[in-house]
């Protein structure tokens, strides 16, 4: 519509545009209330147009199946992230535990947040008492580099880790959990509620396949995340309270890394966060490059065990070059 130097035909134009919505009515308009997390945004611009939520981002609102097994998860996604389309999903915006994924989202808030070289102390809140938790184990006093930490937490899955890498960020696991919501509110991720930074089972601590997309896909924003889960094994070394040596040699829980999975044909795993609990099951979340360099992010949540994981994995990195063309 041209412009006119009418100023009353100017202020009918806009208030008839106002009360129209420009002629028609907007489907799947946002909501922060929706179960579709595509379909949300926080709305802190400060211009006069918003720009589109999902124009960075793959979207999904219902199963995408197409010839591959998913069976074996409760829920699964594979997300494409060149041409920013969704290739496969089923059940992406079911809520579920997502075990050790949480530590995704702990990672990169200590990327955003915390400086590599800065010195964390263990407190007394770093022993954890659930049975099979993974432990380092720290003990009150324990110091190491927040550097040291992240790689006891991507690799190792280290819960007390997780635990002093809350209370060095946030002072607390209850504001560190308040902390995580408010990133995971402002990335979309709206289907997402953490209680605490590690995943060890608790009521009311969920996300989704999608969510997790969106959070991994910041995360790997950070080189250091890449580099730390690229890693199939690192030595950890950091001090008790009396300032005596300690050390442990640590391997990635990612079978892809570790070498015990084989990579699907054409497929180079970089790396990502594995998972798994009894309310959770087994879980996993990858970053993948397939023969042209292109990514990928990839997610499998509630598989009934490692074998069927890892099945119902290489299923999605074996569909891609089918799926994409390339």
């Amino acid at each position: 519509m041209r412009c006119t130097s009418k100023v009353s035909i100017l202020f009918l134009a806009v208030f008839s545009l106002l009360l129209s919505g420009c002629g028609r009515e907007i489907e799947n308009a946002y909501d922060v209330n929706t179960t579709i997390s595509a379909y949300t945004f926080k709305n802190d611009y400060g211009e006069n147009t918003a720009p589109a939520f999902a124009r960075d981002i793959c979207v999904v609102n219902g199963d995408i199946i197409e010839g591959v097994d998913l069976s074996r998860s409760e829920a699964s996604g594979l997300f494409d992230l060149t041409d920013k389309r969704t290739l496969l999903a089923k059940n992406a915006n079911e809520r579920l535990n997502p075990a050790s994924l949480t530590k995704t989202m702990t990672a990169m808030i200590a990327l955003k947040y915390g400086r590599l070289e800065d010195v964390l102390i263990a407190s007394k809140n770093v022993v954890l008492t659930e049975s099979g938790a993974q432990m380092i184990p720290l003990h009150e006093g324990d110091r190491m580099t927040l550097e040291e930490a992240l790689h006891a937490l991507l690799l190792y899955s280290a819960n007390d880790a997780a635990v002093m890498v809350a209370e060095y960020i946030s002072g607390s696991v209850e504001e560190f959990a308040n902390l995580m919501n408010k990133e995971a509110l402002a990335l979309g991720a709206t289907n997402t509620h953490f209680v605490n930074p590690h995943g060890l089972t608790a009521e009311e601590h969920y996300t989704t396949v999608y969510d997790l997309y969106l959070i991994f896909k910041e995360a790997v924003k950070y080189e250091k995340f890449i580099e730390i889960i690229n890693k199939d094994s690192y030595d950890l070394t950091y001090t008790d309270m009396s300032g005596a040596s300690k050390s442990l040699s640590i391997k990635n829980t990612n079978a892809y890394l570790s070498g015990s999975r084989e990579m699907p044909q054409g497929i180079r795993v970089i790396g990502g966060k594995t998972g798994t609990t009894d309310a959770a099951g087994s879980c996993l979340i990858i970053l993948s490059y397939d023969e042209n360099q292109r990514p990928y992010i990839s997610c499998v949540l509630k598989a009934d065990d490692r074998e069927g994981l890892y099945d119902q994995m290489s299923w999605l990195l074996s569909s891609i070059s089918r799926l994409t063309g390339q």
